[in-house]
């Protein structure tokens, strides 16, 4: 093996004496020297202590050290490094925080080098700005984590893996949504004219851009060499969860570790079917109260929380309450909501006038009193078997029995103290504005519009977008065989985006990467690297108010310790945060096995053909797959 000469002292004067280089830079360009040097089995025990010496000024470089203007530049790829990438130097800044608050409702406080680059893509002539904020050396332990954002919002804090030691990135997509400028204020340049580079950015390649920039990056600011692994981490939900999914779909051979909760996969369905539960009140020609259609929620909740074994105010397994409880014996119950105002949530879709609500609307409802009736519970079940068309094929799936019928909310109209229709914005700008092309935040009415038409709307939308915003590619090879790992969950009783909808794409991945395998040897096999678990009880990305059951709290600590020691989760660790077992840890069941409580402290895993086949649909009502 050949020795290197040391570095002579004329050559090391030469650099301290430089006016342009600072500290940083030199000990960075001794760190890079001294790990490329090849040295014999035999070197001497002097040269030992220099490279020691030398790997410990490395070690002990400081934020200031690092956190410099020249040492980013010089951390920058070379054009053409990064294909259709191409970086503008000038426009990078470098600034070193200390003891800040990072994250989303952090208390604790991290010094980190908060840092801007500026990228456009060779022949467009657009410019892309991205931020990263990177731990101080001390702090670093060669991660780099990506977060989600919600609605038509990509997340712009950068600060989210600093707790982890991770270095976190945060992209303006080329539109400025670093500044809160959200997709759908861009997604149209005006009416009729798509804006296809702000919804590609949006769909996927902002993030995948950030990721593959940011690694490269990384490993230049702190002096890593070019074969060091730095773990890769996404987490997010919501759209933030379809933004995930984008990513192992997309970028798999980025990441390590992706967690990815309720996905609003299959833009196209996901969207228009925010209109479904208004034009099912249109049709039927009813407009029930909202203290009626949540009678027959918490009556559903009560009826069906024994069939999972214990009762403690959540439905554990709504499989068992679809396949068992009929909905009409809530008929003549009675009902009482005294007056008051209140907010409707939008759950991540909203318009960019109520964004700053993540889409809510305030309305205030007078007292309501009555019994449920025939007409009530007839939109109730029509709600929950689904959009079809007028040939009887299914077009689409809906929420879980026992889910609040958000979608569905009625509003008051004082004038003719009536309960009159209420299209949600959630699904009505998306049909004005990616359906039908106009800049409207929301439908006018549904006149003239039926289940048909809702189809249509479906149709257009998912071959519009299929290789977008769709985000259903099933053959995830690139993201499983370079490694990594998914970790993929759903509220069972969510009432945005069906958890139904998580399920049938576990099962479109399983049919298209596992074609010829047995049920139990492609469920070993997903095991390895892609696991999906119902959250029972749960709504949107978060606990649930009507039922008091667990919630995941510590999924990127389970996904690091997967990723990086090895330590394949079997059962989801949860927490009871309310009720009657506050505080009760549950292992949650991974799908496709169910939760059965034998006493009521114990639950086993069950398998269940019955419950599977209530989980698995198809659609007739389009002419191509729906993965």
């Amino acid at each position: 093996m050949r020795h290197h000469a040391p570095l002579p002292n004329a050559f090391l004067c030469s650099f301290f004496l430089s006016d342009t280089l600072s500290h940083a830079h030199l000990v960075k360009y001794i760190y890079k020297y001294i790990s490329a040097l090849s040295f014999s089995f035999n070197m001497r025990l002097q040269s030992g202590a220099a490279v020691a010496a030398f790997a410990a000024a490395a070690s002990a470089k400081s934020l200031s050290d690092v956190c410099t203007l020249s040492n980013v530049k010089s951390s920058l790829p070379s054009n053409d490094t990064l294909l259709g990438i191409a970086l503008i130097p000038s426009s990078s800044t470098a600034a070193a925080v200390y003891n800040a608050s990072a994250g989303m409702g952090s208390t604790t406080t991290y010094s980190y080098c908060n840092v801007t680059l500026t990228y456009t893509h060779p022949g467009k002539g657009d410019t892309v700005v991205v931020k990263y904020a990177l731990p101080q050396p001390s702090d670093f332990k060669t991660r780099f984590y990506v977060a989600g954002g919600g609605g038509y919002s990509l997340s712009s804090d950068a600060t989210g893996g600093l707790e982890y030691g991770a270095v976190g990135g945060a992209t303006s997509a080329g539109y400025d949504a670093l500044n809160s400028v959200s997709y759908d204020e861009v997604v149209l340049y005006g009416n009729g004219s798509i804006n296809w580079d702000a919804t590609y950015m949006f769909a996927y390649q902002a993030l995948g851009e950030m990721t593959q920039l940011g690694k490269y990056f990384t490993k230049e600011f702190y002096g890593l060499s070019n074969s060091s692994k730095v773990y890769t981490y996404y987490e997010g939900c919501s759209d933030g969860g379809r933004e995930g999914m984008s990513q192992v779909q997309r970028y798999g051979e980025e990441y390590d570790g992706v967690i990815a909760g309720a996905p609003a996969f299959r833009y196209g369905q996901q969207q228009v079917n925010h209109v479904f539960s208004a034009e099912v009140e249109k049709t039927l020609d009813y407009y029930p109260p909202p203290c009626e259609l949540a009678k027959i929620v918490n009556a559903t909740i009560k009826a069906c929380d024994p069939l999972d074994g214990r009762t403690d105010g959540v439905i554990s397994r709504t499989d068992l309450c679809k396949l068992h409880f009929n909905m009409s014996s809530i008929i003549g119950e009675s009902y009482y909501c005294a007056a008051e105002t209140s907010t409707s949530l939008g759950f991540g879709f909203s318009s960019k006038v109520k964004r700053a609500t993540t889409g809510s609307t305030t309305s205030t409802t007078p007292a309501q009193s009555g019994t449920v009736s025939v007409e009530g519970v007839a939109v109730a079940q029509a709600i929950v078997d689904g959009l079809h068309n007028s040939k009887g094929e299914r077009a689409y799936l809906s929420y879980q029995i026992g889910s609040e019928f958000t979608d569905a909310q009625t509003a008051w109209n004082n004038d003719t103290s009536a309960w009159e229709l209420s299209i949600p914005s959630t699904g009505g700008e998306f049909v004005t504005k990616f359906v039908q092309l106009l800049d409207l935040d929301n439908l006018d009415s549904l006149d003239g519009v039926t289940y048909d038409t809702l189809v249509e709307w479906m149709n257009t939308a998912m071959v519009r977008y299929m290789d977008s915003l769709q985000t259903t590619l099933p053959d995830l090879t690139p993201f499983q065989s370079s490694g990594g790992k998914l970790l993929h969950y759903h509220g069972e009783s969510d009432p945005s985006i069906p958890s139904g909808s998580s399920v049938h794409y576990w099962q479109s991945v399983r049919s298209i990467m596992y074609p010829n395998a047995t049920d139990k040897e492609a469920q070993s096999a997903l095991q390895d690297w892609y696991q999906f678990y119902l959250v029972p009880g749960a709504a949107h990305c978060g606990t649930n108010s009507l039922q008091p059951g667990p919630y995941p709290e510590d999924n990127m600590q389970i996904m690091i310790n997967w990723v990086e020691n090895g330590v394949k989760p079997t059962r989801l660790n949860a927490t009871v945060s309310s009720g009657t077992y506050e505080g009760e840890t549950q292992m949650l069941c991974q799908w496709p096995s169910r939760p059965l409580w034998r006493s009521n402290s114990t639950f086993n895993c069950v398998s269940d053909k019955k419950s599977i086949e209530s989980w698995t649909y198809t659609f007739p009502a389009f002419k191509v797959p729906v993965y």
